[in-house]
């Protein structure tokens, strides 16, 4: 990890998460989603929603491997109610440094937003969730992710280069706010050997920046590269 850097996790959102997920998008996008369709989508079995956190002074890190199996039942239902409003009054132990979310289609997963605090922008944040979206979307059975993003927009088409996205198509003014076009931009087969070959130099680069600190351990970070296995 580079001096300055922030320790970073990453793991799935939850409730608690949304108001300052909504400060992201608001320093990100000229429109945002309202906090009615975050919890909406929360609950959509089809779409996949990640965070980027750090821990806050005095906070602890959660320990998702040695998390008990969940509960059902009513019991459950009551418990994770009064979760909710606990989470919602409580000051938050966790800061949001950025989000990632897809919807699974039939074989196709399309990323619907990817944000970085403004902050924390330029530290590799994003990336790190461009990786671990990509993974969920190998992890739900998608043949292949898709995105667009607006075309002033250097920086994404950067990122999205580096991992693979080739142009599939333009959407002309498809912003609303300022009848900019969209780029569509797709990954070839997430399974192919050519594709996870990229993907494991991409990795070995993360951790090469991270080192010890690296937060991702799914399935195409465990690739190894051509360079590593020397």
């Amino acid at each position: 990890m580079q001096p300055g850097e922030p320790a970073c996790r990453i793991r799935p959102m939850q409730a608690g998460d949304i108001k300052q997920v909504m400060e992201i998008e608001r320093e990100s996008f000229p429109s945002m989603w309202s906090r009615t369709t975050y919890d909406r989508e929360l609950k959509n079995k089809l779409a996949r929603y990640l965070v980027a956190y750090a821990p806050l002074p005095g906070g602890a890190l959660p320990l998702p491997n040695d998390a008990p199996p969940p509960e059902t039942g009513i019991i459950a239902t009551i418990r994770e109610t009064l979760k909710r409003i606990v989470t919602r009054s409580s000051p938050p132990r966790e800061r949001i440094l950025g989000l990632v979310g897809l919807w699974c289609m039939v074989g196709e997963g399309h990323i619907v937003t990817i944000a970085v605090r403004q902050d924390n922008r330029r530290r590799g944040i994003g990336e790190l969730l461009l990786v671990a979206i990509l993974e969920a979307a190998l992890e739900a059975g998608q043949d292949g992710v898709t995105l667009e993003y607006r075309i002033s927009n250097r920086d994404a088409r950067a990122l999205y280069d580096k991992y693979g996205f080739s142009q599939v198509g333009v959407r002309a003014r498809y912003y609303s706010d300022n009848q900019e076009d969209a780029v569509l931009m797709s990954t070839p087969p997430l399974r192919s050997s050519v594709y996870q070959k990229l993907i494991a130099l991409r990795v070995d680069e993360q951790r090469s920046r991270w080192g010890e600190a690296y937060p991702l351990s799914g399935s195409l970070t465990r690739l190894t590269s051509p360079l590593s296995s020397r």
